[in-house]
C-alpha cells in the first residue's frame, strides 16, 4: 500500500466540503461538513457503547440499516443529545441534504459534534446545506475535515491506495477528537470514503476489525462519549472484482483500512486536550490478546501515568499500579517494562521489581513528544497496542469551561 496526498475526496467519484453555517458563534470556524459520492455506496459504521448517545447515531443507524448511503452531514458546534426534539431534527437535517443533492433522506449518513443538551438551531443548518451542496468539490475534503473540529487543534486527514484485484483501490479518512476519548468509540468521529467495490456484510466486517485495533484502542481522558461514530461508504468505483467473502481481496483491503484507522487514532490521540505528548503502550507476552488489550488501555488511561509523562517523570511504579488493577488472571512476577522515544530507551523494571537507571537519561527521554512504553508480561502471546497523550494543566483549563 501507498500513502497518498489527500483525504475523503481522493477516492474516485467523492466530492465534499465545509463551511460556517452559524451553529458555532465563531465565523472563523467552520461548522458544516458534506461527504457526496456521484453513485451510491455500500455502507456500514459502528458507534459509541455510551447509553446515552446522541440522535444523529438512532437516525443513521436507521438510514443504514440496508447497507447503503450517497453522502454525509456532519455539523459541530451542537452534538444534538438529550434533546427531546432530537431525532425529529436529524431527520430534518436529512431531508435537507438529500434535497439538496437529489437523494432520498434515507441515502445520507448524519452527525453531529459539540455540546451535549443544547437545543440544535435548524434555520442556519438549512441555509448552510444549500450553500455548500453547490460548492462540492474533489479538493473539498479538508475543509469538510476543518468542519467537523471542536477543540482539535489540527485537521485530521488521510488516504491510501493499494492494488486489489488487479485495480487501483483509493481510501480515504478523515476524522475529529480531543477530548472525552475513551475505549469502545471515543467525542470522536471519523469519517473513510473508499472506491473499492465491496459488499455491505464484507464492509462492515472489516470497519469492525479494524476499529477493534485502533480506534477503540485510543484514550485522552477516560470519558467514552455520547456521540462516538465511525462509518465508511464504498462507490465501487476502482473496478476492481467485487469483494463478496473473505479471501486474498478481502485482507489487502482490511490491511489497508487497519493502516489507515491507526494512522488516524494515533492523531486523534496525540491532538488530546492540551496533550504536549503522544503515548503508545504495546503489551506484549499476555496469556491473550483481550488480556493484552485490557492491560495497554489501563497503562494509558490511569491518570497518575499520564501527569508523570507530562513531568517527564520515569515514575514506572504507576505503570505496574495501572497493570495491577486490569482485570484478568496474570502473574506481576515476570513482567518487565522499557520506556523508549527517539532519545533512546531506558529499562525501569524487571521481574516486577524496580532496577536501578539513569535517571537524567530518563528525563531526556520523557521529554520528546512521542514516547513509547513497552511491556513484557512473559506469559503469552498476546500482543496489543494503545494510545494515548499526556495529562496536563491545559486540559483543565480547557474542560473548565468548555460549554461557556
Amino acid at each position: 500500500m501507498q500513502k497518498i496526498t489527500g483525504g475523503v475526496t481522493a477516492p474516485k467519484g467523492f466530492l465534499a466540503g465545509g463551511l460556517h453555517c452559524g451553529v458555532r458563534a465563531s465565523q472563523s470556524k467552520k461548522d458544516l461538513a458534506m461527504i457526496y459520492s456521484q453513485i451510491p455506496c455500500t455502507a456500514a459504521a459502528v458507534y459509541t457503547q455510551n447509553k446515552v448517545y446522541g440522535a444523529p447515531i438512532t437516525v443513521t443507524r436507521n438510514n443504514i440499516a440496508n447497507g447503503m448511503a450517497q453522502a454525509m452531514i456532519c455539523n459541530s458546534g451542537n452534538a444534538n443529545t438529550c434533546n427531546a426534539d432530537g431525532v425529529e431534527k436529524a431527520e430534518a437535517m436529512c431531508q435537507m441534504t438529500a434535497a439538496a443533492l437529489g437523494l432520498s433522506p434515507e441515502d445520507i449518513i448524519i452527525a453531529s459534534t459539540g455540546v451535549i443538551g443544547a437545543v440544535l438551531p435548524l434555520a442556519p443548518i438549512e441555509k448552510g446545506i444549500q450553500a455548500l451542496a453547490p460548492q462540492l468539490t474533489a479538493e473539498g475534503g479538508v475543509f469538510a475535515a476543518e468542519a467537523i473540529m471542536t477543540t482539535d487543534t489540527e485537521a485530521k486527514e488521510e488516504a491510501y491506495t493499494i492494488e486489489i484485484g488487479g485495480k487501483p483501490v483509493t481510501i480515504g479518512a478523515m476524522a475529529k477528537g480531543s477530548g472525552m476519548i475513551h475505549p469502545n468509540m471515543a467525542t470522536m468521529l471519523g469519517f473513510l470514503t473508499t472506491d473499492a467495490a465491496i459488499s455491505a456484510p464484507m464492509l462492515k466486517k472489516a470497519l469492525k476489525l479494524a476499529v477493534d485495533d485502533t480506534f477503540n484502542m485510543v484514550s485522552v481522558d477516560g470519558d467514552t462519549s455520547t456521540n462516538d461514530m465511525v462509518s465508511i461508504m464504498a462507490n465501487g468505483m476502482a473496478g476492481n472484482p467485487l469483494i463478496t467473502s473473505e479471501g486474498a481481496d478481502f485482507t489487502a483491503f482490511l490491511a489497508v483500512i487497519k493502516e489507515i484507522c491507526t494512522s488516524m487514532a494515533k492523531k486523534i490521540a496525540g491532538d488530546g486536550e492540551g496533550a504536549t505528548k503522544l503515548l503508545e503502550c504495546t503489551v506484549s507476552g499476555a496469556p491473550s490478546i483481550p488480556l493484552a488489550k485490557a492491560i495497554a488501555k489501563s497503562i494509558i488511561t490511569s491518570s497518575l501515568t499520564k501527569a508523570a509523562m507530562f513531568g517527564a517523570d520515569a515514575n514506572w511504579g504507576r505503570i505496574l499500579c495501572a497493570i495491577g488493577y486490569t482485570a484478568g488472571d496474570f502473574k506481576i512476577d515476570t513482567i518487565s517494562v522499557d520506556i523508549s522515544s527517539p532519545k533512546g530507551t531506558i529499562h525501569v523494571c524487571e521481574n516486577g521489581a524496580g532496577i536501578a537507571f539513569d535517571e537524567g537519561l530518563a528525563k531526556g527521554i520523557l521529554l520528546e513528544k512521542e514516547i513509547h512504553i513497552q511491556v513484557e508480561l512473559n506469559q503469552g502471546e498476546g500482543t496489543a497496542t494503545a494510545w494515548g497523550c499526556d495529562l496536563t494543566y491545559d486540559y483543565v483549563k480547557i474542560n473548565g469551561d468548555y460549554r461557556t
